[in-house]
């Protein structure tokens, strides 16, 4: 389902009259517009399928010769993400580490960040955007194990109440043999060993 445009811009102007504003004035009479067409790429992910871009999968045991057996873990760091809080309608932002422990199928690396973003384009909390990755991942791919760690910044922590400006929130979900804290300690000594600037919310 598209967002409705002609309906958000309506309820933003509406919005603007509530907070004592003239939507009428000239710094503001696009902004309508300007919102909702914001509010289309800010929410495009809802409906869609996160799991769509992990349609297309390649062999790593089937091949030329020697085949070979999966066994080490497939990461992805720093992937950039931002998304909306689903309490404020306020935007946070930061980066994602994707891993997962290949069965006999992986998935072009380029594929991952597509479901992150899926994800991310909808009303969203941090902790349940993880899940929502590692459940996709884990339910597409025959993986063995996936770990999906996420760094973040929010505006709703940043911008209002205390106003901690360089605070960062940390969500770890995991599954299969990478759900015990001791198989996943390698692939988080590496990401905490790589670790970005903390991202800032804007």
């Amino acid at each position: 389902m598209a967002v409705d445009r002609e309906r958000v811009g309506a309820l933003v102007r509406e919005l603007l009259e509530a907070i004592g504003e003239d939507p009428d004035r000239p710094g503001l009479r696009q902004t309508p517009e300007r919102v909702a067409d914001a509010y289309a790429e800010f929410f495009a992910g809802v409906g869609q399928d996160a799991a769509a871009p992990l349609a297309r999968t390649i062999s790593v045991s089937r091949g030329p010769a020697p085949e070979t057996v999966p066994s080490g873990a497939v990461m992805l760091r720093d992937v950039a993400f931002r998304s909306v809080c689903e309490h404020h309608l306020l935007p946070f932002r930061g980066v994602a580490h994707l891993a997962y422990l290949p069965g006999e199928q992986v998935v072009g690396l380029g594929a991952l960040p597509k479901v992150v973003d899926v994800l991310a384009a909808r009303p969203q909390v941090q902790e349940r955007l993880g899940e929502q990755i590692a459940d996709t991942i884990a339910g597409a791919l025959d993986a063995r194990g996936v770990l999906v760690v996420l760094e973040a910044s929010h505006a709703c922590v940043t911008m209002r109440g205390g106003q901690q400006k360089d605070a960062t929130a940390v969500t770890i979900a995991a599954r299969g043999d990478l759900a015990e804290p001791a198989a996943r300690a390698e692939l988080l000594a590496l990401i905490v060993g790589r670790r970005p600037e903390s991202p800032s919310a804007e």
